[in-house]
């Protein structure tokens, strides 16, 4: 296997089973060893980097990966007299191989589960439940996390010091709360999976726009939260209908060279029908009485727009300016009110568009976002103005994916 091979397999491994072994080893182990199960896991990453280098990729790589890192915690626990409950002996590696294997497809789904609900927890601020579920069960690097949190890279490292410690003083059990405790924490969690899965929609940095796996996981987590009774809620259904919606384009996103396709170029004979009569039916489901729309509803509406245009010039840009409009009247995100000038220019031009820019300009700073010059350049080229290729330029350069890079560099050729 070559370099680019087992990094490719490592990256998605890493997304799909980083979290899930920190679920499982707190789960086994508890929350009070949450730093060594951490070092432990991303040991067991290092480890597998260096060792499937020079030899196969094991035909389990999950089973190896949690065979490792259970190994790795369990020698430390003992080289630091924290546990006499581990025995004298290490677990058998044909224990861990067979019968763990069956153990990890029964386990993982309620061990995330109690994480996640876990990293919830109400004694915990909004800010730490949220930066505490991305980075365990997300593997979100700070970087990633300061994107998607609006914040400094700096502030999210210490903010996560701050919450494994609050974490490790006041939530003593992964357990899953009952009734109306689960329900309370419902709301941070969905909020939770509705920034994993924007993440891997949109990767912030790398060389990939898109990480199908972290959107199959929120996906998958939030069809395993629907199991639960008292989970149910039209907001969770919302967010279903727009992961599906989302995720019914993604082979027209990206051509066969790996490049970025605009939604105008999309070919949307690739776009996955059956995602989207299942996104049509849980957006059928979310329906709520005498209850203003949720953000997902909003959302999950304007991406049933897209994804149900037969062309793009068909697209209905009139209501998808209007829930953009709704959603802004209802909570004013500066990042929603950028996209919205989008829509906006397809409707009452690029003239008026740079106008509105200017507005969205004045209230927030997005003087180191790449998007915004993106936005700016196209309707500049629109109106002829050769100060185009300056400002795209700008949004070059604030831009940190590298496709998104390149996408914009063909724009000046």
């Amino acid at each position: 296997m070559t370099d680019k091979a087992i990094n490719h397999t490592l990256d998605h491994l890493f997304r799909n089973e980083y979290g899930k072994l920190i679920a499982l080893l707190t789960n086994k182990f508890g929350v009070s060893f949450l730093e060594q199960i951490e070092d432990a896991a991303q040991d067991t990453f290092l480890r597998a980097m260096q060792v499937w280098g020079y030899q196969t990729v094991p035909d389990n790589p999950t089973a190896w990966l949690y065979r490792v890192a259970q190994n790795r915690l369990i020698d430390v626990l003992r080289r630091n007299k924290k546990s006499d409950l581990l025995g004298d002996k290490p677990l058998p590696k044909e224990d861990i191989q067979t019968g763990e294997t069956l153990i990890l497809e029964n386990a993982i789904e309620d061990s995330q589960l109690n994480m996640i609900f876990a990293c919830c927890h109400p004694s915990l601020s909004q800010e730490h439940q949220i930066i505490l579920s991305l980075k365990l069960m997300g593997g979100f690097s700070n970087r990633e996390l300061a994107e998607a949190l609006l914040k400094k890279e700096d502030a999210v490292a210490k903010s996560f010091t701050r919450a494994k410690k609050q974490f490790r003083e006041k939530v003593k059990f992964l357990q899953i709360p009952v009734q109306m405790g689960l329900q309370s924490r419902l709301f941070q969690v969905l909020r939770v999976l509705y920034l994993l899965f924007s993440e891997g929609y949109v990767a912030t940095t790398g060389a990939q726009l898109l990480k199908k796996d972290i959107c199959y996981e929120a996906l998958r987590l939030a069809l395993l939260l629907r199991k639960n009774k008292y989970c149910s809620h039209p907001n969770l259904e919302a967010l279903i209908a727009l992961m599906c919606f989302h995720s019914s384009r993604f082979d027209a996103r990206l051509d066969s060279a790996g490049n970025l396709v605009s939604l105008e170029h999309h070919d949307r004979s690739h776009y996955n029908q059956q995602l989207i009569q299942i996104g049509i039916h849980h957006l059928e489901q979310s329906e709520t009485e005498n209850q203003l729309p949720s953000r997902y509803h909003l959302e999950a509406a304007r991406s049933y727009y897209h994804s149900t245009a037969k062309t793009f010039a068909k697209t209905d840009w009139k209501s998808i300016l209007y829930l953009y409009d709704v959603q802004i009247k209802q909570e004013y995100s500066p990042m929603v009110a950028l996209n919205r000038i989008v829509p906006f220019g397809k409707i009452h031009g690029p003239s008026k568009a740079l106008k509105e820019l200017k507005e969205v300009e004045r209230q927030s700073d997005f003087s180191t976002t790449g998007l915004f010059y993106a936005i700016k350049a196209e309707f500049q080229k629109e109106l002829g103005d050769t100060n185009y290729r300056y400002t795209l330029k700008k949004a070059i350069a604030f831009s940190e994916n590298e496709l998104v890079k390149r996408y914009l560099e063909d724009k000046l050729l």
